[in-house]
């Protein structure tokens, strides 16, 4: 560290983003300033610049798009009077975080009761019955896709047209 500045190396070991990444975020345009150079045209970065980057991992480890980015660090870099759109950009990120993780909370329930399933059949001794591919066959983990399984038992209980000589037949 150099007083008030940071090498690239430096701001690499801070905030876990390769010397690449950091180049691809500069070209992206994904801070809400210009990076400076020193004498010797290596980057400087400020302490707000890596405050920004550590917000950056934030934003990119909750699913944000580089172009949402982008469009925020060139809000932020034309200064006040555009709050509300930042607010809407943020808004509009946080309720598909929030979807996401919805999902991730059914797919967790799923997945205990797949675990609980196959404890208590290993427990007691009952693992080897355990997805056979036989009928009557519901999976825990498919079970819990709500409307995917109602379109799979829609579609068990529609007629099919495979006759000989219909259009569906294998024939």
């Amino acid at each position: 560290m150099n007083g008030d500045t940071f090498s690239s190396g430096e701001v690499s070991e801070i905030t876990g983003l390769s010397a690449h990444t950091l180049r691809y975020y500069e070209r992206e345009q994904l801070f809400p300033r210009r990076i400076e150079r020193s004498s010797s045209r290596w980057r400087t970065y400020t302490a707000q610049d890596v405050e920004w980057l550590l917000g950056c991992n934030r934003l990119r480890a909750s699913g944000m798009p580089v172009a949402d980015i982008r469009r925020y660090a060139q809000l932020v870099a034309a200064g006040p009077g555009n709050e509300p759109e930042r607010l809407a950009l943020m808004q509009a990120h946080q309720r598909r975080v929030d979807e996401h993780i919805a999902q991730l909370q059914v797919s967790s329930d799923a997945i205990a009761a797949k675990v609980s399933t196959y404890a208590d059949a290993v427990s007691a001794g009952t693992a080897s019955r355990l997805w056979t591919g036989e009928e009557p066959l519901v999976c825990v983990l498919a079970a819990s896709d709500t409307v995917a399984m109602a379109k799979l038992r829609r579609s068990r209980s529609a007629p099919r047209n495979d006759a000989p000589g219909s259009a569906h037949s294998p024939a």
